[in-house]
């Protein structure tokens, strides 16, 4: 699989890019490069890329709509988004809008080889443990290998992260996580930044689930402690 992947980089800085190749390669990946976006959406609709590493700031179509028009299309292709020293509020936009994982500039390319082989072993994790492809709650249907999600009578559209984070909390009902141990099983690596992301996807995922047409809630948070499936009728509802 690491061998036969194909990434795509995308940046307007031709020695970023360059650096960025030679680490790759050397770790067994091909390599495309785009030095703008709209250049990145052209490859990506030619040829067949397994993960994009995508700067923000680039000429003619930045990367926000560069990543929009990604997941438009396909909302399970692998992202690594790169941004700038700082910017926290372009770190949490992204994963809002489905980014995988982030780097801030200037970052080791050694650093971005390690990110993407923990990014490209979780898109590339098709059966789950024990073999379970489905699961059946109260108004609430998950099917793995389709990476299906029904929640009442809608078919809720959710980021490859989004999934997993909900696929494994409901493999463990009524058990609290911790954001620590949430980065660890679902992420599947130290992710050496911010544990709000986790706090970022369950309140997108949250808000998915309570705008379906089921009547329970599923997420609940432990304050202290973390969060944990528990389906439950909604109050009101």
């Amino acid at each position: 699989m690491t061998a036969a992947a194909t990434l795509l980089v995308v940046d307007d800085e031709p020695h970023i890019r360059e650096l960025c190749r030679m680490y790759l390669e050397r770790a067994g990946y091909g390599v495309m490069e785009a030095g703008s976006g709209d250049q990145a959406l052209e490859i990506l609709e030619h040829h067949a890329i397994d993960l994009v590493v995508l700067d923000i700031m680039l000429p003619v179509v930045d990367g926000w709509e560069v990543l929009t028009t990604v997941r438009g299309r396909d909302v399970w292709l692998p992202v690594v988004m790169l941004t700038a020293v700082g910017e926290e509020e372009d770190r949490i936009t992204g994963l809002e809008a489905g980014a995988d994982d982030y780097l801030i500039k200037p970052f080791s390319p050694r650093e971005l080889v390690a990110r993407v082989r923990a990014v490209m072993r979780r898109a590339s994790a098709i059966l789950p443990p024990e073999d379970v492809e489905t699961m059946r709650f109260p108004g609430l249907m998950l099917d793995y290998s389709r990476r299906l999600c029904v929640c009442g009578q809608d078919t809720l559209s959710l980021t490859p992260r989004e999934f997993d984070l909900l696929w494994f909390l409901a493999k463990h009902p009524q058990q609290v996580f911790s954001r620590e141990q949430l980065l660890d099983r679902v992420w599947g690596f130290d992710f050496d930044g911010d544990a709000r992301t986790v706090d970022v996807h369950i309140t997108r995922l949250r808000h998915k689930l309570v705008h379906s047409s089921s009547p329970y809630a599923y997420l609940e948070t432990v304050w202290g402690q973390g969060y944990r499936f528990k389906p439950e009728a909604r109050v009101g509802g």
